[in-house]
């Protein structure tokens, strides 16, 4: 297929999504898959936040998981494909008055409930000045509107699926991060490469299965761009409960996962020892017992765990490493880290309790 021509194909798969979200779809009970719907619990301190947000930003907004870490006051944040903004106002509270949230979308109608609502929320928050702000454009077009290594922290909630090419999504997110930055977003994957025809078709495209991407290609192309070391923090099975949408993908399995991306120097593309202990302090207010770094990484405050060189910069080259005393050096090599799991989604629970490390 000619450039031009892969290109006018491209155009109509977002002109497809664009029309599905922006016309077809009225709220989420239109859909016919719970692939774009969080069904997750989400933690307190999103709970706390969303009756604030008003009703007309939450009834169109779709989205299969809770991409919000921890200890975000103060970052500056992009979330790709933000809708009508939900997750961009929940983190502009949870950010507070000093951070920066932007939000960046392709289908008009959703990107301009996101801005309606600007002064309203700002009002409801107790901000004098915004500290969100919208951009109506496609999330491959990032270089026009971030410079590079200007952002803290990328979020997504169910969109990466709908992009054309992951490779220059990943790649643009990666060059706006700062060192020490983090892509952390929730996606349907799919158990295996998903064949052309149900590429195309345009309903499952707009439940976010037509562009899901077998999740081994996904990481493979996640360490392709620099993000060396993918980690899943959660994951569920997508419920297809149309007959005629479960007809179409037949054996296929989907599940929504949450990954996070670190961009940091000096990560293996595997779990390597280094004799590196770290012991969480506590100290995050929202955490105070223990913290989930993945799923096969909880630290218990107070608890020395050993963990792998990877895991080491994780913490402590990150906005963690306030909360965590890491010891040791990268100047001794004691192989690889043996208890370390590669599992993919078809081998986890359903708490995605399966991760790099133990």
């Amino acid at each position: 297929m000619s450039r031009q021509a892969d290109e006018l194909q491209s155009d109509q798969r977002y002109d497809t999504v664009k029309k599905y979200y922006g016309r077809v779809l009225r709220s989420t009970s239109d859909l016919k898959t719970d692939a774009c719907c969080t069904s997750e619990t989400f933690p307190s301190r999103v709970t706390e936040v969303l009756p604030l947000i008003s009703d007309q930003i939450k009834d169109k907004y779709y989205g299969c998981g809770s991409p919000i870490p921890l200890c975000i006051e103060g970052l500056k944040i992009l979330d790709l494909g933000c809708g009508t903004g939900r997750d961009c106002y929940v983190m502009s509270k949870l950010a507070g008055p000093d951070a920066f949230v932007y939000g960046i979308d392709m289908t008009e109608s959703q990107i301009a409930v996101a801005k309606n609502y600007i002064t309203e929320q700002m009002a409801v928050f107790g901000y004098s000045k915004p500290n969100v702000d919208f951009v109506f454009d496609y999330i491959e077009n990032l270089p026009k509107h971030f410079d590079k290594e200007s952002l803290d922290l990328v979020t997504s909630n169910c969109v990466i699926n709908l992009t054309e090419d992951k490779e220059v999504v990943l790649q643009r997110v990666y060059e706006a991060l700062r060192f020490g930055g983090e892509m952390y977003f929730a996606d349907i994957y799919a158990d295996r490469r998903v064949p052309e025809e149900i590429s195309r078709d345009p309903i499952l495209r707009g439940e976010c299965l037509g562009g899901a991407l077998y999740y081994k290609d996904f990481e493979r192309t996640a360490r392709k761009v620099g993000f060396a070391d993918p980690r899943v923090v959660s994951k569920r099975i997508v419920r297809i409960n149309n007959e005629d949408v479960a007809g179409l993908v037949g054996n296929m399995n989907f599940h929504s996962i949450t990954y996070r991306l670190w961009k940091l120097e000096g990560l293996d593309d595997g779990c390597e020892d280094y004799g590196h202990t770290a012991l969480y302090t506590g100290q995050i207010p929202q955490s105070p017992f223990k913290f989930q770094l993945d799923a096969g990484h909880v630290f218990y405050r107070n608890k020395p765990e050993r963990v792998c060189g990877n895991s080491a910069l994780m913490l402590s080259q990150t906005r963690f490493k306030n909360y965590f005393h890491v010891t040791g050096s990268f100047d001794e090599h004691f192989g690889a880290f043996e208890a370390c799991t590669n599992a993919g989604p078809d081998t986890q629970t359903d708490r995605g309790d399966s991760g790099c490390c133990p």
